[in-house]
């Protein structure tokens, strides 16, 4: 079938969709090559259809997502991306869609920041009540990404994404908004997250941080816009792509987003849930997104045995272990390590009523956070002498991916908390 794809009200390109497997099988012309999604190449006019490909099939929801096997057989479909043409392609992190050939559909009549939209898809994936016989697929569902269960609701007229949890313990919900608060805490740009019980198990709650004049474009799709050099970091090639973009303030945004990850031992800082925020009309950036998506984190799926501060745990995006991607840091001048004073309580107060965290557990991961703050405080404290005694000139170490060489060391003596020791 025949579709424009759109951006928001300006015509891109024509498209053609296999009925079967739903993927782009032709593309006709060009209109408007500078709104073209971001990391997509146009070259003589003519966009790369295999990455414009890539970029459709990332809408759909993946095939990870908890709960799939019953979304497929409810709808008798074969995969997620035949969802996609049935709701426009339409989402609520950016502005573009799909429109029929000889349609006279408008951006302004079905977009779901204006309108209201079908929970159908969400109830399947939450095994929820839903009209069996009249299934309405047109839904920002759809085009959802992430393994965790969610689905996308109005409250109040918000537009709100819930999450939940997996495994024996549920506790990525709780996860996201004990990190939310870290980063009130800190002055992190953040999205707050609240809690929601809900027959008796937890999910997330946060509203949409897009609105209809902005979108959220991935560190993914960023990092396609430039041609990374073998010698370049994964971390300075992001960089310097934000640096060609203009985009303000990004360096010192992913010395934070590090610290955060650092401290809640995060595991999937993956590059689809971080990036850049921009004005969908304009296309002027606005800059970096503010951090979502930590449930990942706080030993989630470790048996009690396992959590504690130095088990080497793998991480994202920019390293594969927590210490040398804290070697990235460039700055410390922002942390205040004194706003962070008993915070591992607040994580006690988010799980009191939780049926699947019991208080040894609690107090496991409460203990085992306050090492990883002293540890963070002692790696800071010697960075900063060392910067200041020593006048470490850092700025071209960025190439080789290191940009302060001193050890993050682990505690010898778990017994003593530093932060503990903090006067208010």
């Amino acid at each position: 079938m025949n579709y424009v794809l759109m951006h928001k009200r300006k015509p891109v390109a024509e498209i053609k969709l296999d009925k079967q497997t739903s993927s782009i099988s032709k593309i006709g012309e060009v209109f408007a090559k500078e709104h073209v999604p971001l990391g997509i190449e146009v070259k003589k006019g003519q966009i790369n259809r295999g990455g414009l490909n890539e970029w459709w099939k990332s809408r759909s929801i993946p095939a990870t997502r908890v709960g799939i096997e019953q979304l497929l057989e409810t709808l008798n479909i074969r995969s997620t991306e035949n969802l996609l043409d049935k709701s426009y392609g339409l989402s609520l992190s950016d502005q573009y869609w799909i429109c029929p050939t000889n349609s006279n559909l408008k951006w302004d009549d079905i977009n779901f920041f204006h309108h209201t939209f079908s929970e159908d898809v969400g109830n399947i994936l939450f095994d929820m009540e839903y009209k069996k016989e009249n299934i309405n697929l047109l839904s920002p569902d759809n085009t959802s990404d992430g393994w965790l269960k969610k689905k996308w609701k109005i409250i109040d007229g918000k537009r709100v994404l819930i999450k939940g949890g997996s495994g024996a313990t549920q506790q990525e919900p709780y996860n996201e908004v004990f990190a939310s608060k870290i980063c009130e805490r800190l002055g992190i740009p953040h999205i707050p997250y609240s809690l929601m019980i809900q027959e008796n198990y937890p999910y997330s709650m946060c509203e949409n941080f897009i609105d209809s004049d902005t979108e959220l474009i991935s560190a993914w799709y960023v990092m396609q816009t430039e041609k990374k050099q073998n010698h370049v970091s994964v971390h300075q090639h992001y960089l310097n792509c934000c640096e060609c973009l203009e985009i303000p303030d990004v360096e010192e945004f992913i010395d934070k987003m590090i610290v955060l990850d650092y401290l809640i031992a995060n595991e999937d800082r993956h590059q689809y849930n971080f990036g850049v925020i921009r004005n969908a009309e304009t296309l002027a950036f606005i800059g970096a997104s503010p951090i979502f998506d930590s449930g990942t984190s706080l030993w989630h799926d470790r048996p009690l045995s396992l959590i504690n501060a130095n088990q080497k745990k793998t991480c994202k995006p920019f390293k594969n272990n927590h210490e040398d991607q804290l070697k990235l840091v460039q700055s410390f001048d922002w942390f205040e390590p004194v706003a962070l004073y008993d915070i591992e309580s607040e994580f006690h107060d988010i799980t009191k009523d939780s049926l699947f965290i019991d208080d040894k557990r609690k107090d496991r991961i409460s203990f085992a956070f306050r090492d990883r703050m002293d540890m963070l405080l002692e790696y800071v404290n010697v960075h900063s002498k060392e910067r200041y005694f020593s006048g470490l000139d850092v700025s071209n170490d960025v190439k080789k991916d290191v940009k302060y060489t001193g050890e993050v060391k682990p505690i010898k003596n778990n017994k003593k908390n530093k932060f503990r020791d903090v006067e208010r």
